[in-house]
């Protein structure tokens, strides 16, 4: 059975005419789709019952359930398990600061990159997830959001998986996300984050997208960031470096690099000033991320102390920076915790 979250507009109005139905009812499931958030075929009451008969014999409604989900106690942040219909795990958290509803979702189950500080690394590589599986994360939070009657503001791409490896359904779902007459969430609202994967880089680069690129950097010398990101001993920091002055160069907008510091790794006067000696003629952004601790992983975070005296060396040498909160740790729902499994 197709998971009907798979299929763009023109894809719902070719099934329709195929079975021999007016094409404007494409229009008419898709507003009940991702605008009413209608979750059984019998909510379609503008539908015909034979075609509501027919669709509901060859379209399924989703390839999640919601097995666990856990918030903070200020219920700023809620992280939710889903188990897909192979019985694979993946996790997406919902984040709620001031005006700005923003959910984190997953490409893949599991991931192949293997960080040595990323707990999703440490479970391995399951499979990469459908269009529909990506849109159904969005579609589950924008329920339950409708109850308060609010909406998704921004959305990001940097669950669990990367996303780049699983190219072609994630652009598919983030135009699906952007359409106009599906959820609507502005492109300039839409980040999708990478660890580097060059050629998707450069292509990426070429779609005329207004979504917003982060790439996760963590280092700024190709010895340290080989120790850190296995996937760095295939190419060079100064490869990665042109394929994201290639991205501006096409685009015009400016990429956003993550650095997770870690204590007495990555997070000296020294790391500081190589990264501006990296990134000083490149028009970007810097997320400065404390490192969010795992149970596999000893490392910690640096005082504060000592990444204000980072971000100032960063500043002097005319970067850009923000000092990113790690909002849901203490869920393990931060940045490099996400393991897919029961609390």
């Amino acid at each position: 059975m197709i998971n009907i979250y798979d299929l763009s507009q023109v894809e719902i109005e070719n099934a329709i005419t195929e079975i021999g139905e007016k094409k404007f009812h494409a229009g008419q499931i898709w507003y009940g789709l991702y605008r009413n958030l209608y979750q059984r075929w019998d909510q379609f009451t503008n539908l015909s019952k034979s075609l509501r008969k027919e669709l509901e014999n060859g379209f399924s409604f989703g390839a999640f359930t919601e097995k666990d989900c856990v918030n903070t106690a200020d219920e700023s942040t809620r992280k939710s398990l889903f188990q897909l219909t192979d019985g694979n795990l993946i996790e997406s958290v919902l984040l709620r600061k001031h005006d700005r509803i923003t959910l984190c979702i997953s490409t893949q189950s599991g991931c192949p990159i293997g960080c040595v500080f990323c707990a999703t690394g440490k479970l391995g590589f399951f499979r990469n997830l459908t269009a529909g599986e990506i849109i159904e994360q969005a579609i589950h939070f924008q329920r339950l959001l409708a109850i308060e009657d609010k909406k998704l503001t921004n959305i990001v791409l940097m669950g669990m998986g990367e996303p780049f490896l699983n190219y072609e359904n994630v652009l598919r779902s983030v135009r699906i996300l952007n359409h106009k007459d599906g959820l609507n969430i502005g492109a300039r609202r839409i980040t999708i984050s990478t660890i580097g994967i060059l050629d998707k880089i450069r292509r990426f680069a070429e779609e005329e997208s207004q979504v917003n690129l982060s790439v996760s950097l963590h280092a700024p010398t190709d010895e340290l960031r080989r120790g850190l990101i296995p996937l760095a001993k295939t190419y060079s920091l100064h490869e990665l470096i042109e394929s994201c002055r290639y991205y501006f160069q096409q685009t015009g907008r400016r990429v956003t690099f993550e650095y997770v510091m870690i204590k007495n790794i990555n997070d000296q006067p020294i790391h500081a000033q190589q990264l501006t000696d990296l990134l000083r003629d490149l028009n970007c952004h810097i997320n400065l991320i404390p490192l969010n601790t795992t149970d596999h992983y000893p490392g910690m975070a640096p005082d504060h102390s000592v990444m204000k005296e980072f971000g100032r060396i960063l500043l002097d040498g005319g970067l850009t920076l923000s000092f990113r909160d790690s909002q849901g740790f203490e869920i393990g729902a931060g940045c490099g915790q996400l393991a897919g499994r029961n609390r």
